[in-house]
């Protein structure tokens, strides 16, 4: 992923969160890893969204919880979304056929990243979402 700093961020809006999606869609780069983590609610999917924005994905994006992934391949660069909340860790993940995906030309998304951070590539840009202090607020640390 080029030119996106290590930095922690207050992201006070949903049009705050767009333009975090659209600025890392922007730097996304065939083969790249977005790790998003953070607890229920927080606003993964909706992120995911607008990173599927920037890359000119033109289907509906929509939480993949029952399917592990989804593809988008409508964009400058193919998407695939994972959601691996409901995985026991990397092996699963791998025996899901991940490992396809993450070695591929598009740009893979991984919700609940946490649970498969064994196997992700050391480059993979992690993106931690938190509640923040006031409703609505959230924390987003690049990592």
């Amino acid at each position: 992923m080029k030119a996106i700093p290590h930095e922690t961020m207050n992201i006070a809006s949903e049009a705050e969160t767009r333009e975090l999606g659209l600025r890392i869609a922007d730097a996304a780069e065939p083969g790249d890893i977005i790790a998003l983590t953070g607890d229920l609610g927080t606003g993964k999917t909706a992120l995911t969204k607008y990173i599927a924005e920037g890359l000119g994905i033109k289907e509906e994006i929509n939480s993949p919880t029952f399917n592990i992934v989804k593809e988008y391949r409508s964009g400058r660069l193919p998407l695939f979304h994972f959601d691996v909340y409901r995985l026991d860790g990397g092996d699963e993940f791998y025996d899901a056929g991940a490992e396809d995906y993450l070695n591929g030309k598009g740009v893979c998304v991984i919700e609940w990243a946490d649970i498969v951070a064994d196997v992700l590539p050391e480059d993979a840009l992690v993106v931690n979402i938190r509640y923040g202090e006031e409703d609505g607020a959230r924390i987003v640390t690049l990592l």
